[in-house]
């Protein structure tokens, strides 16, 4: 059955600088060439292409006070913010190209701060291999991209956390976690606290994904924004090589495909982040050609005419 869709507005975020290994900043670009554009208009989507948002380079020190490069993140995370904001005041979906997943910080928050001054009710899809919920006193590392749910919640630095207003963009129980299989022990801790929505890969072992998608998507109602936020490391990297934090055991094709054609058959997603391609790593551009190929089914490419 045709479906029909709000227009598009893409927009590239070029850095890596909330990152631990350097290309994401590629990424853009690379899913540019891999025709994400004209997938989609030949999808009959309206797509509009606003180019890459502006922002500092990265300086790659090391972590200050439990965080890289926070002042390029949070720099960066306001670009992103206001090209979202300006572009879900237009009536448009945006479609953000990372880049790395620390720059969710700035498209969700601005979704949510849209969604509270509409009267909608928000849910967030975070298909990742990382919960992300890393704070500055726990992280192994320091970078922000670990980091990203934790901010959205209410945990971390000010900058990030109040990006959208006073209040924190999420609350746990908006979020709903899939295809996770790498977690830090202490961050096991806190997200098991604060209650978060986990369908991890044993889970999805023992269930499959039609039911983990059922429950992750249960409850969605006619005045719900769906925001899916997409790093391309919830794939297997057998199938996805072009990322920087490759976890084996991942979701396979079938299984990616079925995530986004039941996200498609709920006619709610209304924002996307494609995030952490990186072109540096990747095998002939393999990585974004399968990242368009699973977003043209998050907007209702199938193989039958379904009802």
């Amino acid at each position: 059955m045709a479906r029909a869709y709000p227009p598009v507005s893409i927009f590239g975020v070029p850095t890596d600088v909330g990152a631990g290994a350097r290309g994401v900043s590629m990424g853009p670009e690379a899913l540019r060439v891999a025709g994400l554009g004209e997938a989609l208009a030949a999808r009959g989507v309206e797509v509009r292409d606003h180019g890459d948002v502006a922002g500092p380079r990265n300086p790659w020190l090391a972590p200050v006070g439990g965080y890289r490069h926070l002042d390029q993140v949070v720099a960066w995370n306001r670009a992103v913010f206001e090209q979202s904001t300006e572009i879900l005041d237009s009536g448009r979906l945006p479609l953000m190209l990372g880049g790395d997943h620390a720059l969710a910080i700035g498209s969700i928050a601005a979704v949510a701060a849209h969604c509270r001054r509409s009267g909608r009710d928000l849910r967030v899809l975070w298909l990742d291999a990382h919960t992300d919920f890393n704070t500055s006193t726990i992280t192994p590392s320091g970078n922000i991209h670990g980091m990203p749910v934790a901010c959205l919640c209410g945990i971390g630095p000010e900058p990030l956390v109040r990006l959208g207003g006073p209040q924190p963009a999420l609350a746990p129980a908006q979020v709903r976690q899939i295809g996770i299989r790498s977690v830090d022990q202490d961050e096991k801790r806190l997200v098991k606290e604060h209650g978060l929505d986990i369908y991890d890969m044993r889970y999805i072992d023992e269930v499959g994904m039609r039911q983990t998608m059922e429950q992750a998507l249960a409850g969605l109602g006619p005045r719900t924004h769906l925001h899916v936020s997409f790093d391309v490391d919830i794939l297997d990297p057998g199938i996805a090589p072009g990322t920087g934090t490759p976890i084996p055991g991942g979701v396979n094709y079938r299984e990616a495909q079925l995530i986004m054609e039941m996200i498609a058959d709920t006619g709610l997603l209304a924002s996307l982040d494609v995030v952490e391609v990186n072109p540096a790593l990747d095998n002939r551009n393999t990585t974004a050609q399968l990242a368009v190929d699973l977003v043209e089914s998050l907007f209702g490419k199938s193989t039958l005419m379904r009802d």
